[in-house]
Parts: structure tokens; C-alpha cells; sequence
């Protein structure tokens, strides 16, 4: 079995550049990645250094200049693999504001074409897993910022995928949310055997990653 074919994720010379005026800023220069099913890695670097960009390409949200992108073995990173094979959770959370926190977490079921009573008691549960049972028929709005961050949580594992993308999930937090927040999706990942790939500025969050690495250059070290 090539390398390729036994990660989660692996890419290879993942290169994007980004023109501004008569410029040409090179973001990204050959960035070379595997995760391992089930594996933890965090990333993080300078502000500016392209770990969002480089996040966005793992996702297969935007197309890179040069090198190749693999889900699985799988050169297919479109749109309608995606809401199978990975989750994504943002610095921002992303909600619905006009849907509670139960429906919330549906959403990528619903987007699926399935929000039964099988998915929705999946929702229900994953809302307990991340202590918020009693929360579930709550609006955004009348949620904390770290009881959103963890409905995003817990949405992002509603499909039950492959492996999950988390960009600065905590920049929004205080610290101590925050802390409690990257405990709760190493914890959940592990359980479930999920990939992660962490982007934090946060030099504690990424030790407690299986993998650290560090994006200098438009590489990762």
C-alpha cells in the first residue's frame, strides 16, 4: 500500500501564490503533509505565515497552485465528498442563528439528504458528548461563546468523518474556554478515532497533539 493510499490526508508540494499589484506573493511554497487515521496534528505559525490558506486547501476550498491534494487515497476533494469525508470547525463558528443548537448540529445530515430520527438522535447524543443536553432547543445567541464553539464540535463530527480541519477554534475564547475547548476535540477525536489537524497560534494546545509542526517559509517544519 503507497503512502498515498494509508493516510487520512496526504499532500504533497502544495504550493499558492497570491498576486498584489505588480507583486507576486508566494504563501505557500511546497508544503508536504500526512495524518495517519486517527492521528492528532497541530500546525502553527507567525500571523500571516498561510495557515488558513493552507487549511482551506486541505479542505478542498480552494485550489492550489501546484502539487496534489488526497482524501483517503482518494484524488476526489469536491464538494459533495467533502460533507462525508471531513469536518470543519472555524474560529467563528459559523451557526445558524435562526435555528437552535439540536438543528444546528443536523445541518450536515441535512445536507446529506437524511435528517431522520437516526440523525437526529446522533445530534441529540453528540450534544450530550459535548455538555450540552440541556441546551439543545437554544438559539445561538443565547449560547456562550464557548457553548457555540461546542456545537460546532459537535456538528463537525455529525457525519461521522474521516478527520477533521479545526482553524484557531479558540481565537474567539478566553483562555480558560478556550483550554476547555481543545481538550474536548483531542478528546472526541480520540474517542472515535478521528484525524485532526489543529491550526492554533497556541504553543500549549499544539503540544497536545501527537504530531507539532510549524509552517516557516510557506514550509512546514
Amino acid at each position: 500500500m503507497s503512502e498515498v493510499e494509508s493516510n487520512v490526508l496526504a499532500a504533497r508540494g502544495l504550493r499558492k501564490n497570491y498576486v498584489s499589484g505588480t507583486q507576486r506573493l508566494e504563501v505557500l511554497r511546497g508544503v508536504d503533509l500526512t495524518v495517519a487515521g486517527g492521528e492528532s496534528v497541530s500546525i502553527r505559525g507567525e500571523s500571516g505565515s498561510g495557515k488558513s490558506t493552507l487549511l482551506n486547501l486541505l479542505a478542498g476550498l480552494d485550489a492550489p497552485d501546484g502539487g496534489t491534494l488526497h482524501w483517503g487515497g482518494s484524488a476526489d476533494t469536491g464538494t459533495t465528498r467533502r460533507g462525508n469525508f471531513l469536518g470543519i470547525v472555524f474560529q467563528s463558528f459559523y451557526l445558524i442563528p435562526e435555528i437552535d443548537a439540536l438543528n444546528n448540529v443536523l445541518m450536515p445530515a441535512r445536507i446529506r439528504g437524511g435528517a431522520g430520527a437516526t440523525e437526529r438522535a446522533r445530534a441529540a447524543e453528540l450534544l450530550r458528548r459535548v455538555g450540552l443536553a440541556e441546551r439543545a432547543k437554544h438559539l445561538p445567541a443565547q449560547l456562550s461563546g464557548g457553548e457555540r464553539q461546542r456545537v460546532a464540535v459537535a456538528r463537525a463530527l455529525m457525519n461521522a468523518p474521516q478527520l477533521i480541519l479545526a482553524d484557531e477554534p479558540t481565537g474567539n475564547l478566553d483562555e480558560r474556554t478556550g483550554d476547555a475547548v481543545v481538550q474536548l476535540l483531542l478528546s472526541l477525536c480520540a474517542e472515535t478515532q478521528t484525524a485532526l489537524v489543529l491550526v492554533t497560534h497556541n504553543a500549549a494546545h499544539a503540544a497536545k497533539t501527537q504530531r507539532a509542526l510549524f509552517l516557516r517559509d510557506g514550509v512546514l517544519r
